[in-house]
């Protein structure tokens, strides 16, 4: 599914956008002692009175590390990215709440392919993460784009929903991800219909769903993907540590306490 934000006009939603290369919003006083982690480019977070994470119940033991995606309704395309580091028992928050932008159509329980919702979940971040431009600092193995990289997106072919390196277009929605600037500057992978969430993508469910930057200035909804500004982009997956095995949760603020 193309991940360039949908050109449908302006969105009603929970947040204003931020514009790409603009400021960041002012950063919320810390409070808490305990919160000592966060990237150079995000604002720094507190304690906050509605604490998201801990209605979180269903997180591997060993995640230490949970980014939430959410919004006040289904509807809405625009939402909230707010980072979380476990501190002993307790969820700290690490930044602010960071506008961003999701699915033209809202968030669904039942994301398929070609429909611009963003799926709802528990979800991985892939092993690698990529980009047209060179690796900002990430502790994930990072693959710089180059011609000839897919994200192949074709429900009929064997290789649904993986990267891949060819010089034929594997078909149906596939990604020619060199040609999507700015939005691939650099992404990083949502396990949504792939390991480990499935054993094998299931053909049609959908395919492709990224953490990427916003496409266009200002921004817009996306076809399913979830964006953020590049400075708030750079800094989530600069923090992102595959030693914390991060989760992603997306989904209304409603259904949380469902993950």
């Amino acid at each position: 599914m193309k991940r360039r934000s949908l050109i449908i006009g302006a969105a009603a939603g929970v947040v204003a956008p931020v514009i790409a290369g603009g400021a960041t919003p002012a950063a919320a006083a810390v409070t808490d002692p305990d919160v000592g982690e966060t990237s150079p480019a995000l604002p720094r977070g507190g304690v906050v009175t509605k604490n998201r994470a801990s209605l979180l119940s269903t997180l591997p033991k060993e995640t230490t590390q949970v980014v939430i995606v959410g919004a006040t309704s289904w509807t809405t395309t625009s939402a909230t990215l707010e980072t979380f580091r476990k501190v002993g028992h307790r969820w700290r928050p690490v930044s602010a709440p960071l506008p961003a932008r999701i699915g033209a159509k809202g968030f669904s329980d039942n994301h398929v392919e070609g429909v611009a919702t963003t799926p709802t979940g528990v979800y991985s971040f892939g092993p690698t993460m990529y980009g047209i431009a060179a690796n900002p600092g990430v502790r994930y193995p990072y693959h710089p784009i180059v011609t000839n990289d897919w994200w192949n997106e074709n429900p009929d072919s064997p290789a649904y929903n993986t990267f891949q390196h060819t010089t034929t277009n594997p078909g149906g929605y596939s990604e020619a991800l060199w040609q999507e600037r700015p939005a691939y500057t650099h992404f990083a992978v949502i396990t949504y219909n792939m390991a480990p969430n499935v054993p094998k993508p299931v053909p049609g469910a959908g395919s492709g769903i990224f953490l990427h930057e916003f496409s266009t200035t200002p921004s817009g909804p996306t076809a399913g993907c979830v964006s953020l500004s590049h400075e708030h982009l750079v800094g989530v997956l600069t923090w992102l540590d595959p030693a914390a095995h991060p989760r992603i949760v997306l989904g209304p603020y409603a259904v949380l306490d469902r993950y």
